[in-house]
């Protein structure tokens, strides 16, 4: 369990604590209402209430802006499995680009981003009507969590509403995404002296700090282009137009805060790619800023990136498995042709007695002397491998009894079949034969299919759904990318393939295969550059944004056909339209 917690109890009480988790429950107010959330006479539970929106679903949920930053691009897919997952069609949709105002992942994500903006308002105004010693830290953060909340809110929608949070009777105001996108920077850039540096002032990679707020600025610089010119016909975006502020272009200040970043110290480039995304990843050498979970039984992690892709009898121990449900797409698979020896594309286990995980046919049985933290009676725990696995699986069978099928005192590694089909053998295969190639349906001997991504560690602590792994929103190897791609665009090829191959050759190989170095890059065009952005960062809801930058989001692939840019942003949900405050996006109407 991380012992890490988000203020200590001087600050927060466990009355402010308790009030919450029990605020802000109700996610169909279609409007802000400024009045939601803690009480201001709260400043530390209104902060937290604030931050608490991240990891409660937000960001942390395949189902939630997951469902629309990667779902909705080469990287992830989840195609109706014969019975299991139409739901409407809703999770099709995302994929198809068949979606509309009613789709019930647009509808709860506008809740959820617009229940984090009221929050983050509450605390602002916590903070303004306080007088206790934090009071500039605390308003600082507030302020850059709703920055951050409408930031995600613009790049989804094209707008958000607001509430000037000095004034309980300021009317509402719709921002929109190609004129918000200069103060949004501003604002934050504003923000960065009350800021406590990383490690400072009781602050983590949970909380949001200076270097939070660089990466940040970072990223919505490099997205700039985009913001004030989404429907451009042609994805001729201006990447370097001249910056909000300070000098240069808008590339010349992504390089500038990445490099404060990078420069800092602060943080190194983990060798073991997979640590970054491990159950103990709350000292991670990379996380700038993440979600802090733990399983404490009160407000549990998420296990749901991790869940989401393991099959229903693929079982981390007796009481785990999972669902079978997202894999990713044939060109994204393909996408990594000749490098499947990159450290960042899988990664064997290895038990404590020096057994690996083969996963090829010719595993045996694997020590049992790991055991799930704190089961009882305590129970063997299975290790999967990690990264993208593609092919026939192995693993335990589950015995009528209960417990997984043993050899002597070893857990027995047996060729593994689909729970809900089971004369189909599990083989992720990397294509996907859908009988219409315009619908992702499979039939029900058919859901073995696609490649799936086991990048985060399955936590089988609580159950299934919860989860002890911090999950990164700004790390260190995504701040190389971004720098990299800024290069890049500044017509800097040699300096973006430097930083690209530091990724490359900083992550090392497990040592069945002697600790190998990823290897260098010698050329580098904006296709290879494009391939390179997901070898790092897959699964980690930037592919949408990526795609668009890159003029890659219209185009058909599997299950797709080709868009129209319209679809680059999400239409507000019609419960919102309906109340005549908010016109419909472009093209949805």
């Amino acid at each position: 369990m991380k012992t890490k917690t988000f203020f200590s109890i001087k600050t927060l009480t466990l009355f402010s604590f308790i009030i919450l988790l029990n605020s802000c429950t109700d996610l169909n107010e279609v409007v802000l209402d400024e009045k939601s959330g803690n009480s201001v006479s709260d400043p530390a539970g209104s902060l937290a209430a604030a931050y608490d929106r991240l990891g409660d679903g937000t960001f942390t949920d395949h189902g939630a802006v997951f469902a629309m930053q990667e779902y909705t691009t080469d990287e992830a897919i989840l195609p109706t499995r014969g019975s299991d997952w139409g739901d409407g069609g809703k999770w099709r949709d995302m994929h198809e680009f068949t979606w509309s105002s009613t789709n019930a992942i647009i509808v709860s994500n506008w809740d959820l981003l617009n229940n984090g903006i009221t929050r983050s308002l509450t605390a602002v105004r916590s903070a303004q009507a306080s007088t206790f010693p934090e009071k500039t830290l605390f308003l600082a953060e507030s302020k850059a969590l709703l920055a951050f909340y409408t930031y995600t809110t613009l790049d989804l929608f094209g707008q958000a509403p607001y509430r000037d949070p000095s004034s309980t009777t300021a009317p509402l105001q719709i921002l929109k995404a190609d004129t918000q996108i200069d103060q949004l920077i501003k604002d934050v850039e504003a923000l960065i002296p009350d800021l406590a540096d990383s490690g400072t002032q009781r602050t983590h990679h949970g909380r949001f700090t200076k270097q939070a707020a660089y990466a940040f600025l970072a990223n919505m610089y490099l997205n700039r282009a985009v913001f004030k010119d989404r429907y451009n016909a042609t994805s001729a975006f201006n990447f370097n137009e001249a910056a909000v502020s300070g000098t240069g272009t808008d590339m010349d200040r992504v390089i500038y805060y990445t490099s404060l970043l990078i420069d800092s110290g602060k943080y190194s480039l983990e060798s073991d790619f997979f640590k970054n995304f491990a159950r103990t990843n709350e000292n991670g050498t990379e996380l700038i800023f993440a979600i802090t979970q733990k399983i404490d039984y009160i407000r549990n992690g998420s296990n749901s990136f991790a869940y989401v892709c393991m099959e229903r009898n693929q079982r981390t121990s007796a009481a785990n498995r999972g669902t079978n449900a997202a894999c990713t797409t044939p060109e994204f698979y393909a996408s990594w042709d000749g490098n499947h020896d990159d450290p960042r594309f899988e990664q064997h286990y290895q038990y404590a007695d020096g057994t690996w995980f083969m996963n090829d046919g010719t595993d045996v049985s694997v020590p049992a002397t790991d055991i799930v933290p704190k089961s009882s009676p305590a129970l063997p725990w299975f290790h999967f491998n990690r990264g993208i696995q593609a092919g026939l699986q192995y693993g335990p069978i589950l015995l009528p009894s209960g417990s997984l099928e043993m050899v002597g005192n070893r857990i027995k590694v047996s060729p593994l079949v689909m729970e809900k089909s089971t004369t189909t053998r599990m083989n992720f295969t990397p294509s996907l034969t859908f009988a219409d190639p315009t619908k992702s349906v499979f039939a029900q001997n058919e859901i073995n299919q696609g490649a799936r991504v086991f990048k985060y560690e399955f936590d089988p602590e609580g159950g299934n759904g919860n989860s002890n792994v911090d999950i990164p929103l700004f790390r260190l190897g995504g701040v190389y990318a971004m720098r990299a791609e800024a290069y890049f665009r500044k017509g800097s090829a040699g300096l973006a393939m430097i930083d690209l191959n530091k990724l490359r050759t900083s992550r090392k190989r497990e040592s069945l295969f002697g600790n190998a170095a990823g290897k260098a890059l010698t050329t580098l065009d904006s296709e290879q550059l494009y391939k390179e952005l997901g070898y790092e960062l897959y699964w980690e809801l930037q592919r949408r944004p990526e795609s668009i930058r890159f003029g890659k989001f219209d185009l058909p692939g599997t299950a797709k056909a080709a868009t129209q840019p319209f679809r680059r942003i999400f239409p507000i949900p019609q419960t919102v339209i309906d109340q005549k405050v908010i016109k419909q996006n472009q093209g949805y109407n």
